[in-house]
Order: C-alpha cells, then structure tokens, then sequence
C-alpha cells in the first residue's frame, strides 16, 4: 500500500515505527499486520502443525479494501499461508493482546510437560490445565 488511495489507512507520519507491516497471504486472503503478528502467526503454525493439532486465532489486520478487520483463522497441518515484507507506511493494528495469546499458547504447545486439548461440553477447546 502506498498510501495514495482514497481508502482510509493510517499513516505513520514520517516516525519511525517499531512493528513493520507484513503481507500475509492466509486462504486466499490478502492480509497487512505487524511483523510480530505474523511472526507469532507463522511460528505457532508450524508446532501446531508439527504435533497434529489444530486451534483458531484472532488477529486485527487490514483486509484487500483497506479496512482494519478482525481475523479468524484455522490454524492446523494443512494450513497454507505466507507472510513478506512490505515498504508501507501504513501504521499495523494494533495486536498487543492478541500476540500475547498467541504467545502464551505456544509456549504451553512447546513446553516439556505439552498439555493435551479437551472439548468442552460447550464445544469450545481448551487446554487440559486451564479446565
């Protein structure tokens, strides 16, 4: 994105930002993010992958039309996805929070002990520990 269209983006304004934007191809989907999004992204990917399982995620990106969205996605071993770099301006959404999920679940993935996932009766998914 360079900024020249009539789409709302945020610009950075001539700073310096610490999260660069990341494209982020995901189910035939265009996505922009924070490089620390799609960093998390891809590595939680591949373990979840790597161990046959599956979880789903939230992240805010910009969608094809400009417009920050909130993003659901399968994660399991027949995801495809790719992220690039970009040389936007445009200021990422903000993932804050969810990078620290994100982060969170791949640490219990990748921990020694690598606690199971229980359906709940509800039908939502959880660790063992956390039930």
């Amino acid at each position: 994105f360079s900024g020249r269209s009539s789409i709302p983006f945020r610009m950075n304004s001539g700073r310096r930002s610490v999260s660069r934007m990341m494209h982020v191809t995901f189910a035939e989907k265009s996505l922009f993010m924070g490089d620390d999004a799609a960093d998390v992204l891809l590595e939680y990917a591949k373990v979840l992958a790597d161990q046959g399982r599956a979880d789903r995620v939230t992240l805010r990106a910009i969608g094809a039309e400009g417009h920050e969205v909130d993003v659901d996605m399968l994660l399991d071993s027949g995801t495809i996805m790719a992220a690039e770099s970009t040389n936007s301006d445009v200021i990422p959404p903000d993932n804050s929070e969810n990078v620290a999920d994100i982060r969170r679940r791949l640490a219990l993935a990748t921990s020694p002990n690598n606690p199971k996932l229980d359906v709940a009766s509800t039908g939502e998914y959880h660790w063992l520990d956390e039930v």
